[in-house]
């Protein structure tokens, strides 16, 4: 399986220029202000799942963010992005991973997700997400989970795709985790069409 969408992706981001995918955001800036309200300082690590060429990475290393990582399935996508970057790519680590299948090797004060987890519609690889999410963010940790809102679309990319509000994302995630606050958003794709988001901020939960 991780074969198949390792390729589905990487024929997406070799056939279309990075501001041309319906995601392409110039600014995040729902994830910027959901980052600083976490409490992220510029020496936080902060890992964006799923990041392919988004230029959220970008924006960090902009705002004086010393420790950013970007993971996802597509080496197609980070190549984008470290094309974009020009010599500013290696001050990122670049992850390149099955996010459900990843052994994350350390902890991350704040994890990023924006319209990845919501591709995820098995509950096995839901599962797996949030066990390699549960080994991978610091106690009292930030996650952030941008998804199609309810309301939103069923399909992306050619791909079927499980929606969420903030509760529904909570309990899927577990008690691990603390639902702090969400949004909704619309964002406008570059064909101008509006999709509704919901983005979550959440937070881990220390054990007993």
């Amino acid at each position: 399986m991780t074969d198949s969408i390792r390729n589905h992706w990487d024929k997406v981001y070799t056939r279309k220029a990075e501001n041309e995918v319906s995601w392409f955001e110039d600014v995040p800036a729902v994830s910027l202000e959901l980052i600083a309200a976490a409490g992220a300082t510029r020496h936080s690590s902060i890992i964006d799942v799923g990041g392919g060429a988004s230029r959220l990475a970008d924006a960090l290393l902009a705002a004086g963010f010393d420790a950013v990582s970007v993971l996802d399935i597509s080496p197609a996508a980070l190549e984008s992005a470290k094309a974009r970057l020009g010599p500013r790519a290696d001050r990122v680590t670049w992850l390149v991973a099955d996010v459900t299948r990843w052994d994350p090797d350390r902890t991350y004060d704040v994890w990023h997700d924006r319209a990845a987890f919501h591709f995820l519609v098995k509950p096995e690889d839901q599962a797996a997400y949030v066990e390699r999410l549960t080994k991978g963010i610091a106690p009292d940790g930030a996650v952030i989970i941008g998804t199609f809102a309810l309301d939103g679309p069923q399909m992306c990319s050619g791909l079927p795709v499980q929606r969420y509000d903030g509760a529904t994302l909570a309990k899927t995630l577990g008690r691990s985790f603390e639902l702090i606050e969400t949004r909704r958003h619309q964002h406008r794709t570059p064909a101008n069409a509006v999709q509704n988001f919901q983005f979550s901020r959440l937070r881990r939960v220390r054990a007993p």
